[in-house]
């Protein structure tokens, strides 16, 4: 089992909160970490039918067979126990009780909010970063197989071909958990939408176009959106507000938090394919803001990311805040660093009135140097380094 950064955390919280809930998306990791942890516990899963009957039918009883707390998995499959866990961890005062995990935020997360609010600590597992492959020696080489192989675990513990382990991934997710969340009956417009949105990657959102190219309407796609966003596909980057009297864009920016998923949804069959790609940009993009978000949530902090454009299209790829401190990070996949690299970063610098090099160039290639206009840094070296601006 390659070690998962979130461990230490998730043994804290355990014993600060009567339940602990660990959400993510399918096949991160999940189960796999917490019957790790907790291998004392009894393990419950609540995807096997006739498990989730017993729940479903009597919960008192169902909860009453592990009179000293589980492991629940999946535990949005049965939404009626959540009021019933309640009553139980208000009844016995105790730590740890319960641990759950689930796959869908917004069903996980309304359970919590109706009957656990007060009572649960809540963490998000995404698929591997690269600090944990790197720690365990499973780096891929170069750049483009990283990111074609993303992050999931599978991938790594079996040695799976990526392209196969996705498509028979995206296969599960179309047939079992997009019907169960909205009941989508065209599947197949369904898995153009999310191509649709793999090549908007690292864009502004512009819903009204994105329906448009799928066929249906702005507010089908505004549904369609949340869906993939609740089962961790995609997330949206926010626009920071701070405007220095400029008028600024309001619309989000969408990527993938895992970039083996993008490539497959871009139609990129190989590493070597990607060296090339028209995509090869919003690739790494999407894997370097992932691997910040990734960085935030294996320690428990909620995002702190954003992006920032004003309408006459100067733009920041990632502003970190720091309280009062913004960093200002942009990403190119380039391996030659060029002077037009830097361009974004001076004018910010002007209008934010701080002094160059604070900020950070994150490129394609492997030198790492202070320059006049930002800390220039490799792939590499950043990703291993990434506390430093988190």
């Amino acid at each position: 089992m390659i070690p998962r950064i979130m461990s230490d955390k998730i043994i804290m919280l355990a014993r600060q909160y009567p339940v602990v809930a660990l959400t993510g998306p399918r096949q991160s990791g999940k189960t796999t970490l917490v019957r790790e942890i907790f291998s004392n516990r009894p393990y419950v899963n609540l995807e096997d039918p006739d498990t989730r009957e017993f729940a479903a039918s009597d919960p008192r009883r169902f909860l009453a067979s592990h009179p000293e707390g589980a492991i629940l998995d999946e535990v949005q499959r049965v939404p009626e126990l959540f009021s019933y866990i309640q009553t139980r961890v208000d009844a016995s005062g105790r730590e740890g009780q319960y641990i759950l995990t689930g796959s869908f935020n917004f069903s996980l997360m309304e359970g919590i909010s109706q009957s656990l609010a007060g009572r649960v600590a809540i963490l998000n597992l995404l698929p591997f970063s690269y600090e944990e492959l790197d720690q365990a020696g499973q780096v891929s080489q170069p750049l483009e197989s990283l990111l074609f192989s993303g992050g999931y675990p599978r991938i790594y513990d079996k040695q799976l071909s990526p392209l196969e382990w996705y498509a028979n991934y995206v296969m599960t997710y179309l047939d079992r958990d997009v019907r169960m969340l909205k009941n989508i009956s065209d599947l197949s417009t369904f898995q153009l939408f999310l191509k649709m949105c793999a090549a908007r990657s690292g864009q502004l959102l512009n819903l009204s176009s994105l329906g448009d190219d799928c066929g249906i309407t702005h507010n089908t796609a505004k549904s369609w959106l949340s869906v993939i966003e609740a089962s961790f596909i995609i997330f949206l980057l926010r626009p920071h507000f701070k405007n220095f009297n400029k008028r600024l864009v309001k619309s989000p920016k969408l990527y993938f938090y895992d970039s083996g998923l993008l490539c497959y949804f871009l139609g990129i069959t190989s590493p070597e394919m990607l060296e090339t790609h028209a995509f090869r940009g919003p690739v790494f993009e999407s894997w370097i803001v992932s691997e910040l978000v990734k960085k935030r949530l294996n320690r428990g902090l909620r995002e702190n990311l954003y992006f920032w454009r004003d309408n006459a299209g100067h733009e920041i790829d990632v502003i970190v805040e720091q309280g009062e401190k913004l960093i200002p990070i942009e990403i190119k996949s380039g391996r030659t660093v060029s002077s037009d690299y830097f361009k974004g970063l001076k004018y910010w610098s002007t209008l934010s009135q701080t002094p160059g090099g604070k900020g950070f160039l994150v490129y394609g290639g492997e030198t790492s140097q202070q320059r006049r206009e930002a800390h220039l840094m490799g792939w590499r070296s950043f990703a291993k380094d990434i506390s430093m601006v988190i």
